[in-house]
């Protein structure tokens, strides 16, 4: 090698150096101090080691008004690049707090976009590392444009490829549109933020004091507002959180959800899954304990897991697949139908139905919340998302009752003639308009007033109707169940089930897109 030849590759060593770097020592000392690792460790940390393959690190932005031709910092405020978790390849960027606070400009929108662009041509999934103050104000309108640029890109790639953003620092203003608007949302405990308009602006207005933890903290999003789906403890938990759920995930709509070899009997059948519902109807259990116990062991993944508890979303295997589940939980209020539990619900199997995964739903409700302010928050609208999502799924529909079906909460929750390719149920199913003692109120209430011993006809009549429509057998007769269970047997007629459904194919009706209640 000729020394104009060391003296060019020396030079570029320096370079990538100087790169790596970002904002300088000082910066990254400051990050450090903060608890948090600069956008490149994250990386490093996020994908296989000795992946990543950085691209448009010489970028540059082009603005000199307020002395911002002095802070020209090569790649900007953002890595991007590429690499792999588990041997399979994902994009990456990451905003980097040490360059200018990781602010958006018009560069970060531009490499941000064309990363973006190269996940979709590529059929990838696209990971977002955040963490900046949010809009670059030096630079005006040109950094607004890069935000329109990235949202319009967030929409196209919607149900194409998996996009997961990582909350790992502040995110305010109009940069929590892109979170707001990727597949799964994942903020760390006092270190992450999402807000639109923040604190000091709020108590300007409304004269009430805020802070940012009560204000968009993570435990706010991923239990009130419902805006994050995983709450991690710090930056390792969070990382690795983004890794276990990319094994879950297909890379692409084209293509179904990732199997591994299975390692658990298909044909367990736990016992304790007979005795696991209380024939009580009044007495709760944990739907969580029946999902563990059917679906391979230590499997299960939930998803929005703090946010309306009353439902219960998550991913899983069945004999090696990886599927949805949505289920009721008695153990919250009953497993009753909420707005919140709705919303959860239906994005769920939005999400699975865009990506191939089969859908499994456990259902133990006692109907829609009454309530006059559910009914003013628009219970009516809310709750017809459910029925909407699994109506336009496509995706093999599996269902199992295992106790209560009441009203409408029945039809929406994946019942037969919404489409459903299968319906089991336990010995221990109501399937009903309503609960035995109010449909005795009403049906019988005239004939009671006029027995001599009310109460004691009042308990016959109860009986008569438990026995009429509060078991299955009413249900399967007449076609609304394919198959009553055994408990225990769940397991391998589902995995059955699944085999049968595996190479499902359905033709939508063509249009546009449906107007879903939103």
């Amino acid at each position: 090698m000729t020394e104009e030849h060391q003296s060019l590759i020396f030079e570029l060593k320096e370079t990538r150096q100087k790169i790596s770097k970002g904002g300088g020592q000082k910066c990254i000392d400051s990050q450090h101090s903060k608890g948090k690792q600069t956008a490149r460790e994250r990386i490093h940390q996020l994908l296989d080691e000795g992946s990543f393959l950085e691209i448009d690190a010489y970028w540059t932005h082009r603005h000199s008004d307020f002395g911002m031709d002095k802070k020209r910092i090569p790649g900007d405020s953002v890595v991007v690049g590429y690499g792999k978790i588990e041997g399979r390849m994902v994009c990456v960027y990451a905003q980097d707090f040490t360059v200018l606070g990781g602010s958006f400009s018009e560069v970060q929108g531009q490499k941000v976009a064309k990363i973006l662009d190269l996940a979709m041509d590529s059929g990838v999934p696209v990971i977002g590392l955040m963490d900046s103050v949010g809009a670059r104000i030096q630079e005006g309108v040109y950094g607004l444009a890069a935000f329109s640029e990235l949202f319009w890109r967030n929409t196209q790639a919607s149900g194409v490829i998996p996009q997961i953003s990582v909350m790992l620092g502040p995110c305010a203003g109009g940069s929590v549109y892109s979170p707001g608007l990727t597949d799964f949302v994942i903020m760390t405990q006092d270190t992450s933020h999402m807000f639109i308009t923040g604190p000091k602006v709020i108590e300007t207005v409304t004269r009430e004091k805020v802070d940012l933890e009560s204000l968009g903290g993570a435990n706010v999003h991923s239990s009130v507002s419902g805006v994050a789906h995983f709450s991690a403890q710090d930056e390792a938990e969070a990382l690795a959180i983004t890794r276990k759920l990319v094994t879950y995930l297909p890379s692409n709509n084209a293509e179904a959800p990732p199997p591994t070899p299975p390692q658990d009997n298909p044909h367990r059948q736990d016992q304790s899954l007979n005795i696991i519902v209380p024939t009580d109807p009044g007495e709760a259990y944990d739907i969580r304990d029946v999902i563990e116990k059917v679906f391979d062991l230590g499997t299960f993944l939930p998803v929005h897991e703090n946010f309306a508890p009353n439902a219960v979303v998550g991913f899983a295997r069945l004999h090696g697949q990886a599927v949805g589940i949505i289920a009721n939980q008695p153990f919250v209020m009953a497993g009753v139908l909420d707005i919140d539990a709705s919303d959860k619900i239906a994005r769920f199997i939005r999400f699975c139905d865009a990506f191939n995964f089969p859908i499994f739903t456990f259902v133990d409700t006692p109907g829609f919340i009454p309530g006059v302010r559910q009914e003013h928050g628009g219970i009516i609208r809310h709750g017809a998302k459910i029925v909407y999502a699994y109506s336009e799924a496509t995706v093999p529909k599996i269902a199992v009752i295992t106790r209560k079906a009441y009203g409408g909460a029945y039809i929406v929750m994946s019942s037969k003639y919404i489409r459903t390719d299968m319906v089991f149920a336990w010995p221990t199913v109501e399937v009903a308009v309503m609960g035995v003692d109010g449909a005795v109120n009403i049906l019988y209430s005239k004939q009671l007033e006029e027995e001599e011993h009310p109460e004691e006809a009042r308990r016959e009549i109860v009986g008569q109707f438990k026995d009429r429509f509060s078991k299955p057998y009413t249900a399967a007769a007449s076609g609304h169940i394919d198959e009553i269970l055994i408990p225990s047997e769940t397991r391998p007629r589902l995995i059955a089930a699944l085999e049968l459904l595996k190479d499902k194919k359905v033709i939508p009706r063509p249009k546009k897109h449906g107007n879903m209640p939103l």
